[in-house]
């Protein structure tokens, strides 16, 4: 029986390596080159500021507070982390998950001076100018809720779930070379 008769009745490889070309210890050096702290930290506050604006200009139109935007907002500061950050390791959900946290409490503090700005007719930045340290008990005793700590950690939560740079099968290849190579050296 010829080659090509088996070929033909063979079913297909479904799970066979469609790699071009084997991936070296060189493309994982670059994978791990590329991450950047600096990056999801500026990408994550760059979100925490607009979504904070947006979210106050919205809450101020309608005349309500979604205390469960914050969950779009760990969603949104984890693809910005996974976007600039281009993290392999446990310190971009570490970073997704603290700014989520954090962008959380912005948030509402935001939030809050806008609807303390439109009962004293004035503007929101004219209120969070006159913050004091008189005026942060008062903030976290009649305006957070338990409910808005659950908001943060849940987001804090999905933000460190999407944090992560998703690999391609070449990419973990080659990190997994670049790994083994940089563990035989310390050995040596």
């Amino acid at each position: 029986m010829s080659d090509e008769i088996r070929d033909f009745l063979r079913l297909p490889k479904r799970h066979a390596s469609k790699l071009e070309s084997e991936p070296s210890a060189a493309d994982g050096a670059q994978l791990a080159k590329a991450q950047s702290v600096r990056d999801a930290i500026m990408a994550a506050l760059i979100v925490v500021v607009l979504f904070s604006a947006l979210w106050s200009i919205l809450s101020a139109l309608i005349d309500r507070i979604f205390p469960w935007m914050t969950l779009i907002l760990g969603y949104l500061i984890g693809l910005s982390v996974r976007r600039a950050g281009q993290g392999l390791d446990w310190r971009f959900p570490t970073i997704a998950a603290s700014m989520a946290a954090l962008g959380a409490l912005a948030g509402n503090v935001v939030v809050a001076a806008t609807f303390t700005a439109i009962v004293l007719d004035t503007t929101t930045l004219t209120v969070l100018r006159a913050v004091t340290t008189m005026t942060w008990p008062v903030f976290f005793d009649e305006v957070l809720t338990p409910a808005d700590a659950i908001f943060a950690l849940f987001a804090a939560a999905i933000a460190a779930s999407y944090a992560n740079r998703r690999l391609t099968r070449a990419e973990f290849i080659a990190l997994r070379k670049w790994g083994k190579e940089q563990e035989d050296a310390e050995r040596s």
